[in-house]
């Protein structure tokens, strides 16, 4: 059996402690002592994921686990709490939720304790670790798939530059929030721009590299910069920028996780004409010879 070397952290439900752990509005059976932490690794033979090996490298510092929001612990919960608890009803798939709060623990710290991460936030489903692999799987196809907007070339001097020298290119890309439904369950989806490749429209490709460029003041166009490019020849050239996004995902207001590979999104091609430059210099004294070569209304040699 051949596992990749990526891994995914999900969730658990602990076993139920009696019936009296059974919650009918919630259509499943929940233990009152929260919910724990597991890995999973994508099996390529199985074509799916199973438990991870021990021993496996972890990749997320922290543990997770959620509890519910009112609890106490054993069967005990806040009377004054349940008052004022997050209302968990017509959840994606018009069932009801149960509402909890988050809590993490870095990995591997002696006396390190749970502390609250995040919420209160609901829950929808009673079995979340048949959900969240689930999820996982689906997640690079979702997150390449989002409106996500690569940017816009930015060209100086533009619209027209000139052949022999430098033009300056920079892109104009930021950070992208997505919030969508997986499985009944709501996902929010953070896009983060990470790498650029630029195609200069005559041939030359540079990238994928980090840098966006910026902008320079007009007195210096001209000069050398990251992402600048002299064209060697004039005509029309489109240039069009790619954009690398890295992604971080969570369910139902859960830890962020990491999607495992780049999104590449490319952003509308960007119009650039590159004239030449030609220098002559004149002896004619244009008060005396108005006649004169490069004297105002008289035509220039080509």
């Amino acid at each position: 059996m051949v596992l990749t070397a990526w891994l995914l952290v999900t969730l658990f439900a602990l076993p139920a402690h009696g019936a009296g752990d059974n919650d009918p509005e919630f259509n499943g059976a929940w233990t009152p002592d929260s919910a724990g932490v597991g890995g999973y690794v994508w099996d390529a033979e199985a074509n799916d994921f199973v438990q991870q090996a021990p021993g496996a490298p972890i990749l997320d510092p922290n543990n997770y686990k959620y509890e519910l929001q009112c609890h106490l612990g054993g069967g005990d919960f806040d009377s004054v709490c349940l008052r004022d608890q997050v209302e968990c009803t017509n959840g994606p798939d018009g069932e009801d939720g149960i509402p909890v709060i988050w809590y993490s623990m870095p990995r591997g710290v002696p006396g390190a304790v749970w502390a609250i991460h995040s919420g209160p936030t609901c829950l929808y489903d009673a079995k979340p670790e048949d959900l969240l692999p689930r999820i996982a799987a689906q997640i690079q196809k979702q997150f390449e798939s989002l409106p996500i907007n690569a940017g816009a070339v930015v060209a100086q001097p533009s619209p027209n530059t000139l052949r022999g020298a430098e033009t300056n290119f920079y892109a104009d890309a930021s950070e992208q929030q997505f919030d969508v439904t997986m499985f009944g369950q709501q996902v929010h989806v953070v896009a983060t721009p990470v790498q650029y490749t630029w195609n200069y429209g005559d041939g030359t490709v540079f990238g994928p590299q980090p840098s966006m460029g910026g902008p320079l003041p007009q007195d210096r166009w001209g000069e050398k910069t990251r992402t600048s490019h002299v064209y060697a020849d004039t005509g029309d050239f489109q240039v069009v920028l790619t954009t690398s996004f890295q992604g971080t995902y969570s369910v139902n207001n859960g830890p962020p996780l990491p999607i495992p590979g780049q999104g590449q999104f490319s952003a509308p091609p960007q119009p650039i004409s590159v004239w030449r430059s030609i220098t002559r210099n004149y002896a004619d004294d244009c008060n005396e010879n108005p006649q004169g070569e490069g004297c105002p209304g008289v035509a220039s040699p080509r």
